[in-house]
């Protein structure tokens, strides 16, 4: 039988799958496989029912994307943090780069320029972005060590994370944790 994949952008946790899911279920069609940022539904989907489940899906805060570059950074997107916030980094057996040809079937340089051009950063820095919003919720739960924090994220050393940590946001770690309302940047607005 057909198959239909779509490219959803704004997919960055488990809540998010749940919600198009019933999103999609909503729309008379059957979900074979989904995961962050890619959905394989049963079947050929009418222009009628793309146009119904896009809107369904922005009045939940997604975005069906049909363009190929388009996917492709989402998928980039949803790789990156599928691995930062749902994986253990200090278990990842290959680079990001490595990671994300195999993924996507795509030579990295190409997947690196393309991203570059598109989004304004480079996917390193993304990457670098994603990690320090990890580490901030880390932080925030107060449950591990920045040692312990270091190690899980895959940083060389605990200087390195907090260096790297100082740069983007402005602060230590340690002063992070001091304030009473530390300022986080949701997932999809990175």
């Amino acid at each position: 039988m057909a198959t239909t994949d779509l490219f959803i952008k704004n997919m960055v946790c488990p809540r998010c799958i749940k919600v198009v899911t019933t999103t999609i279920a909503a729309q008379q069609l059957d979900v074979e496989d989904i995961q962050l940022g890619k959905v394989t539904v049963a079947g050929t989907v009418s222009e009628k029912q793309l146009q119904q489940l896009s809107e369904a899906l922005q009045q939940e805060g997604f975005l069906l994307i049909d363009d190929k570059k388009q996917q492709l950074i989402a998928g980039i997107k949803s790789i990156i943090v599928q691995a930062v916030h749902h994986s253990e980094l200090d278990e990842m057996k290959e680079n990001f780069s490595t990671l994300l040809a195999g993924k996507l079937q795509k030579d990295y340089h190409y997947l690196s320029n393309l991203f570059s051009e598109t989004e304004g950063t480079t996917i390193e820095q993304y990457i670098i972005q994603q990690k320090i919003e990890r580490v901030k919720e880390l932080l925030v739960y107060n449950e591990l060590s920045l040692s312990e924090i270091s190690y899980k994220l895959g940083y060389s050393s605990v200087a390195h994370l907090s260096a790297q940590f100082k740069k983007v946001t402005g602060l230590t770690p340690s002063k992070f944790k001091q304030l009473k309302a530390p300022e986080r940047i949701p997932l999809d607005k990175i």
